[in-house]
């Protein structure tokens, strides 16, 4: 495996792309949704840009729809493949239908993900278009003409595997192609990742909206009001990236806190996930604008990431979780809340560990697709009133659940999903586990603020 997923991959081609010199205030990031999004969004972080999404649809000829004789954008776009128009002597009223057929697609998959928001103008700018791999090539390099089309004086195509004999013919629409891995053989782009799963649509807006309001904090960083910033009591509003220690290391995290939040709910990400977690920054949304203040943090280090012990070890993880709560405890606007965790994967059985220490100050607990089963022995010792929701097409896990909620004594509840797998991607799932979420910590975050 060359990537361990696909934020590992995005940050490795962030990183390629800033030692290139591809920075500064003319560059946007532009990822194909839906798995470049993700790849795209650790780029743009990297390059200090703006992320879009760059949605394109194949034209595909009438009598050979797998043949493409052009492509469609944003904006009434359109680019064609000259020589296969001629060459199959489509007819006019022929282009003019798959035009039509594919822009309706294109239309309701940009108002899904853009949620009202115009692109991002690429005019005079240097478009950086990011996949999560590249097999034959067809869509990238409609990407790259779609973007010269919308203005982009210069674009870049960046990606972090594609077979060899792809790249001579992407130089030919892309200004300069980047790519990490070029191997041999090559079958298919999931073959060069330990983790490939399926993007979601909703993963997909929550990573625009997030990169969104990284740009606002860019933006506003040199306006911020101190008092915002920094503290000032449980009343002042915090929307801030923070280092917090935990023993010999430092891990980094990002708090936002909504005006006159008097709980905050720590999220506790599983198998090795970050604090970029699309599905976990889905669910921080909608505790926010709930009035909840979150805490999103890496649980490891980058190097502690690839080490797949380090991902499965809970008691290391459980500790990292109790550092983390007694710094959250110790800062001005936060040292009298009340503190929620909300785990996923291994991230939950890693709350609930924490949550049995004898001194624990957690009021209310949350697991989404969580590993409860791997905090066994400390079930028991649980007194957080906790929720374990669960899909229910998630059959071996939805079991270790039932066990797990068992051996429980303190107040619990299971929640089960119709219909989703483990990972929440089908429609609508993610949306339900987070609102039940929210839920449980309005219940029971409530009332008066915990001692100091």
């Amino acid at each position: 495996m060359s990537f361990v997923d696909r934020v590992d991959a995005g940050r490795r081609l962030g990183e390629r792309l800033s030692a290139r010199g591809v920075v500064g205030r003319d560059v946007v990031v532009l990822g194909l949704p839906r798995g470049g999004v993700p790849v795209a969004f650790e780029v743009a972080r990297a390059l200090g840009a703006p992320l879009d999404v760059l949605v394109v649809r194949k034209l595909g000829a009438p009598s050979q729809p797998e043949l493409a004789m052009g492509a469609i954008g944003e904006g009434g776009v359109r680019v064609l493949n000259d020589d296969v128009v001629a060459g199959l002597r489509v007819r006019s009223d022929d282009l003019a239908a798959a035009d039509d057929r594919e822009r309706a697609i294109l239309v309701r998959r940009v108002a899904r993900f853009r949620s009202g928001r115009p692109p991002v103008s690429l005019t005079g700018r240097t478009a950086v278009i990011v996949d999560d791999g590249i097999a034959t090539g067809s869509t990238a390099r409609a990407a790259c003409r779609i973007a010269r089309a919308r203005g982009a004086t210069r674009v870049v195509l960046a990606v972090p595997v594609a077979p060899t004999r792809q790249i001579p013919g992407l130089d030919r629409d892309a200004d300069e192609v980047i790519c990490l891995e070029t191997p041999s053989p090559f079958f298919a782009v999931g073959q060069f990742y330990a983790d490939f799963s399926e993007v979601s649509d909703e993963e997909v807006s929550a990573l625009l909206d997030a990169a969104m309001d990284e740009e606002h904090r860019r933006t506003a960083a040199a306006h911020r009001d101190e008092a915002t910033t920094r503290g000032g009591g449980r009343s002042g509003a915090r929307d801030d990236d923070v280092e917090i220690p935990a023993g010999p290391v430092t891990l980094a995290g990002h708090r936002s806190v909504p005006e006159g939040a008097d709980a905050v709910v720590v999220f506790v990400h599983g198998s090795g996930s970050s604090r970029f977690s699309p599905r976990n920054r889905f669910v921080s949304g909608i505790l926010t604008r709930a009035g909840l203040g979150t805490l999103l943090f890496d649980l490891l280090t980058p190097e502690e990431e690839r080490d797949r012990g380090a991902v499965f070890d809970i008691e290391l993880l459980a500790t990292r979780l109790v550092a983390v709560t007694a710094w959250l405890r110790s800062q001005p606007g936060s040292s009298r809340m009340r503190i929620g965790y909300f785990g996923a994967s291994t991230g939950a059985a890693a709350a609930l560990w924490a949550a049995a220490e004898p001194d624990s100050v957690v009021t209310a607990v949350v697991s989404r697709g969580g590993r409860p089963d791997l905090a066994t022995e400390r079930l028991a010792a649980v007194r957080a009133a906790t929720q374990l929701i669960v899909g229910g097409d998630d059959d071996v896990v939805l079991e270790l659940n039932r066990r797990a909620a068992a051996k429980l004594r303190c107040e619990s509840r299971l929640v089960v999903v119709p219909g989703a797998t483990h990972l929440f991607e089908e429609p609508g799932t993610l949306q339900t586990a987070g609102e039940a979420a929210r839920d449980w910590f309005l219940a029971h975050l409530a009332g008066e603020p915990t001692p100091s």
